[in-house]
């Protein structure tokens, strides 16, 4: 599918969401073995991270152990990614 502006992709995505969800639900659950996409959204951007399918299932049952989606975790996982990344380099240039 082409779209004409980033905002015109973002709102499909944004309408299309649960639809999406679902498909991809199904698909894993009947065993799909190659790579997934897991699209992100956030501040009208979007970012597509490419998951193996044991990955996402790491994933979710991670999530499911800590009663979280498995789309909170991974926001979670992100943003302490990031936090460490960021003092990481803080304490290399000191």
């Amino acid at each position: 599918m082409k779209f004409v502006s980033k905002a015109q992709e973002a709102a499909w995505w944004e309408a299309n969401e649960q639809a999406i969800g679902e498909r991809f639900e199904k698909t894993l659950a009947e065993g799909y073995s190659g790579q997934c996409n897991l699209v992100v959204t956030g501040d009208s951007t979007i970012t597509k991270i490419r998951l193996g399918s044991r990955a996402l299932l790491k994933l979710k049952r991670q999530a499911t152990e800590l009663s979280l989606t498995h789309q909170t975790y991974l926001k979670m996982i992100i943003r302490e990614a990031l936090l460490n990344a960021e003092s990481s380099r803080k304490t290399a240039t000191s």
